[in-house]
């Protein structure tokens, strides 16, 4: 059996008929997906090779499986090779395909298969990788320039200052590589992500890892904005795909933005904080509170100050108390005009974890968000977000890392070798 067949090919063939019944949901939940996507003109799988690394602008899929890992070799030949074969595999992956050659069922009796074999029967669920590179990777804090990268790293490559309220655990934070996989299907992007790590082993370990579901993000004109766990649509201003110029000026990486980043235009930096939100507190709150926290009325999604859901709010606009948007609403703090102008493209998931110590719902937003430049596009936000947000009252970060983006993979290459040239 050769590397290319699909998975539904194994499926056909009566290969792995025994795990039918097992995924019978996640395929149904997949074949929904797929069906929904093929309905707004999405195809049932993306190539992982081409000008921009698909999982950015790519409209936004439904599950989440995002990872950092550590790099505990200090040999460059090593993590070149590691890059080599996460390319190779996830070529294969997105297309429907086992992650190695051989796959989970052909090879030889007395060796491990090149695939874990969850997958088997699923078709591809419009899964994307999406891989970037941690400050770590470049000038680690402890093992230092262990690759010699120091002097290619970007000057906005630095690890996220501390904001005010942050709680960060350092041990789901940071990071010198991560895997974004989003998929239709969660057990698709599962299994991306568990057999990238398995081929990583020895050269690369999982730090942290965060399960996500419902997009709470827009990233095309043809997908309607959602709503986040405290019910109120989100993203409704996000740059999206068809925004070609904006994305220019807002996401990608210009060829002149920094010199030691030649080798990172084209791409972008991807901002990832898990954000926790206090689901008990936020829910005995009147319906006013919260949509004067938020700016926006629940249902509609729409500006306290009127009009449809993507008008412009009118902050000038006086009620009887004063300005009809309130000034500390997360609408008024965070919006563009108070920072240049500044954009970003977010793809951030809902989560729900379990349980607190205490006995509340574990959950919130894992936010991420892909910026040209985190000094401009990001961190002034969060600064202002986290001092006057009256969103604040409600939300911990917990977790927080940035990594860069390289461009698309071209034929013959492998992510990020501009980067090793």
């Amino acid at each position: 059996m050769s590397g290319g067949l699909s998975r539904r090919g194994l499926l056909g063939g009566g290969l792995a008929a025994g795990g039918v019944a097992l995924a019978a949901g996640g395929y149904a939940a997949a074949r929904l997906g797929e069906d929904a996507a093929a309905g707004g003109g999405e195809p049932a799988s993306y190539p992982f090779r081409g000008q921009r690394q698909a999982g950015i602008v790519t409209a936004a899929q439904d599950r989440l499986h995002f990872a950092a890992f550590d790099v505990v070799t200090d040999d460059r030949d090593e993590l070149v090779e590691l890059l080599r074969l996460w390319t190779d595999a996830a070529e294969r992956m997105v297309q429907g395909q086992s992650a190695g050659p051989v796959g989970a069922v052909n090879g030889a009796q007395n060796l491990p298969p090149d695939d874990t074999g969850e997958a088997l029967d699923l078709p591809p669920s419009r899964l994307t990788l999406t891989i970037g590179f941690g400050p770590g990777l470049f000038e680690h804090p402890e093992l230092g320039d262990r690759f010699g990268l120091s002097d290619r790293r970007p000057e906005a490559l630095a690890d996220l200052p501390h904001f005010p309220a942050d709680v960060l655990d350092p041990a789901r934070s940071g990071g010198d590589l991560c895997v974004q996989a989003c998929a239709d299907d969660p057990q698709v992007a599962v299994h991306a992500v568990r057999n990238l790590a398995r081929i990583g082993f020895g050269t690369v370990s999982v730090r942290w890892s965060q399960l996500g579901f419902g997009r709470t993000s827009t990233t095309t004109t043809s997908q309607s904005t959602p709503r986040n766990l405290f019910g109120f649509k989100d993203g409704t201003m996000n740059v999206r795909a068809e925004e070609t110029a904006a994305l220019d000026e807002h996401v990608w990486v210009g060829a002149d933005d920094d010199a030691a980043g030649g080798w990172l235009a084209g791409g972008s930096y991807l901002v990832a904080r898990r954000i926790a939100m206090t689901i008990e507190v936020w829910d005995r709150q009147q319906l006013g509170e919260q949509e004067q926290s938020i700016g926006r009325f629940k249902g509609s999604g729409g500006p306290l100050s009127g009009g449809a859901e993507d008008a412009q709010p009118d902050f000038d606009l006086q009620g009887s108390d004063g300005p009809i948007m309130p000034v500390d609403s997360h609408v008024a703090v965070v919006h563009p005009d108070r920072f240049g102008g500044a954009r970003m493209l977010r793809r951030g998931y809902n989560f729900v974890d379990g349980s607190t110590d205490v006995g509340g719902l574990d959950a919130g937003l894992f936010f991420i968000a892909f910026v040209r430049d985190p000094r401009t596009h990001f961190i002034p936000l969060q600064t202002e977000m986290a001092r006057n947000d009256r969103l604040m009252e409600y939300l911990r970060f917990t977790s927080s890392a940035l990594f860069a983006v390289p461009p698309g993979v071209r034929e013959g290459e492998f992510v990020g070798q501009a980067l090793f040239a």
